[in-house]
């Protein structure tokens, strides 16, 4: 399969898992089926077993198979704590906006850093798909907690860094599962210090661990495999094509209506994304230099 077709198929799949997660945490959070360090123990323990019980078919297919470190495991658990705790003070549209405006500006910044360079067109797809996430989110905003927006940062802050520390790993399936076993005792602490606040029934620990197998696990394996053909710039782009998709994952799963403003947002999303990604190629450009 040519790469570059292979790349956009990993990606686009990773950003549905992404998008299938909060649609997962909302319908657990939101509905108070379960506690956020709850959700998050069990969505990272559902994550660690399910993806080593993968890894075991690529540990005799590589006897030097890549690890995970406890840098990342960090990362993962503090962008899944922050992100759960995030969310019972601040609404979607809020969230969704501190969330991956924090993503974008630490993995552009760190691309940047590193001797990343985009043509006046990428610049404006940039611009354009993040107009199109605040006319998504913006009629729905309020004015956000401190603790709340600054939970969200540093989870989209934390996911930004562990999204580039994955970049280029020989063997994503076996780092994942890796760091996600290293996050795993982080969250128990957690769970352990608001034990007087923990509750959950059947339908919450489903969600989480759905959340945890599927959309977390499986997600970010295909995520790290994306990543290897994406530029810390691009791969901070795409993302804003989430909310996008969490919004009509709310309309086919929580009965949420089509709005204008909705259809909207999403064509200068998408196009945004999609010069921000292709707009190299469709000007006969060279490729950047911190392109892999």
């Amino acid at each position: 399969m040519d790469h570059r077709l292979r790349t956009g198929l990993l990606t686009v799949l990773a950003l549905l898992a992404f998008a299938s997660n909060s649609v997962l945490c909302r319908l657990a959070l939101g509905h108070a089926a379960i506690d956020a360090a709850s959700f998050t123990t069990i969505r990272l323990l559902a994550g660690a077993t399910t993806l080593w019980m993968v890894a075991g078919f690529f540990t005799r297919a590589d006897p030097t198979p890549s690890r995970g470190s406890w840098g990342s495991g960090a990362a993962l658990f503090l962008y899944a704590a922050g992100f759960s705790f995030a969310y019972l003070s601040l609404s979607a549209g809020t969230g969704a906006l501190v969330l991956f405006g924090s993503v974008q500006a630490t993995m552009m910044l760190v691309g940047l850093r590193a001797g990343e360079r985009l043509h006046p067109w990428q610049w404006a797809g940039f611009v354009i798909a993040l107009g199109g996430l605040v006319i998504l989110v913006f009629p729905g905003l309020t004015a956000p907690s401190p603790l709340g927006a600054t939970l969200m940062a540093s989870a989209g802050a934390a996911w930004g860094v562990y999204s580039l520390r994955g970049r280029g790993v020989r063997t994503p399936t076996l780092v994942t599962a890796d760091n996600f076993v290293r996050s795993v005792p982080l969250a128990a602490l957690v769970s352990l210090a608001t034990l007087s606040h923990a509750h959950w029934s059947a339908t919450g620990i489903w969600l989480a661990g759905l959340s945890g197998s599927l959309a977390s696990g499986i997600g970010y394996v295909i995520w790290y495999a994306a990543l290897r053909g994406l530029t810390a710039t691009r791969a901070a782009t795409v993302q804003l094509s989430v909310p996008v998709l969490v919004s009509f994952g709310g309309v086919i799963f929580l009965s949420e209506a089509v709005s204008l403003r909705l259809m909207v947002a999403s064509i200068l999303i998408l196009g945004g994304v999609g010069l921000t990604v292709a707009g190299r190629q469709w000007l006969g450009m060279v490729p950047s230099p911190g392109r892999h």
